[in-house]
């Protein structure tokens, strides 16, 4: 039955026992023996040994990760000796790199992005089977870190406004400091911080590879006619 869908007998009845087995996978790596029997009582005959069918089987050998900046190199790798004139294809995220088509099994990619995280797979030109993909990971500091303000607006005296420090980096931060302008020491730590008091905060978000501030953001806080308190919250230009 695995057969029965792939198997198509090219030959004749004469002399041409040709056949052809289609969509080819490791499965069906094995010795294969041709058998012809007559209507006579020993009229059979077994060609043995058979011809060997060896797949070649393609894994991409990748880092796990690497960080922005560096060069990384990934290889395709076959389980059997490939021909010189073999070239490989790479692909992305199950997209072809077009520009890459490289008798070399090997892929560099040089000063690595952020956007060259994914996952990799190789194919040899003219063939079908595309290698299992491996998944690379790009580490980088902390970018892109910002404030943003919960419980602006009208409060009741007493009450806190909480500033929250967000950032785009991999691994993701995890260590967090808050700093009031023109003081030296850290007024907070963790990812949230309760305003008091009106000032210009801004957070720092670090991870292993570096570390990034934010704008400040500007918390003013004054007595309402009414005994509440106002806070206003702006954002600053850039640091």
């Amino acid at each position: 039955p695995e057969y029965s869908q792939r198997l198509q007998y090219l030959g004749d009845t004469q002399q041409n026992c040709t056949i052809r087995l289609s969509h080819v996978t490791q499965k069906d790596e094995h010795e294969y023996y041709f058998r012809f029997r007559t209507d006579k009582p020993d009229g059979k005959w077994l060609g043995k040994p058979g011809v060997t069918l060896n797949v070649t089987d393609l894994q991409v050998e990748a880092p796990e990760r690497v960080t922005e900046g560096h060069n990384v190199s990934l290889t395709c790798k076959s389980s059997c000796t490939l021909t010189d004139r073999a070239t490989f294809i790479w692909y992305r995220n199950s997209q072809p790199l077009t520009e890459r088509r490289d008798r070399n099994n090997q892929l560099l990619l040089q000063s690595v992005r952020r956007e060259d995280a994914g996952r990799y797979s190789c194919a040899l030109h003219g063939h079908s089977y595309i290698s299992p993909a491996a998944h690379l990971s790009v580490t980088y500091p902390p970018r892109n870190v910002s404030v943003s303000i919960t419980g602006s607006g009208v409060i009741v005296e007493g009450d806190s406004v909480t500033l929250i420090c967000s950032s785009d980096s991999n691994p993701p931060a995890l260590n967090f400091s808050w700093f009031k302008e023109n003081q030296s020491s850290a007024v907070g730590s963790g990812q949230s911080f309760s305003a008091l008091q009106s000032g210009r905060f801004y957070c720092e978000a670090h991870n292993q590879h570096g570390s990034q501030r934010s704008d400040a953001v500007t918390v003013t806080v004054h007595a309402g006619a009414d005994g509440n308190v106002i806070v206003i919250a702006a954002t600053s230009g850039g640091v």
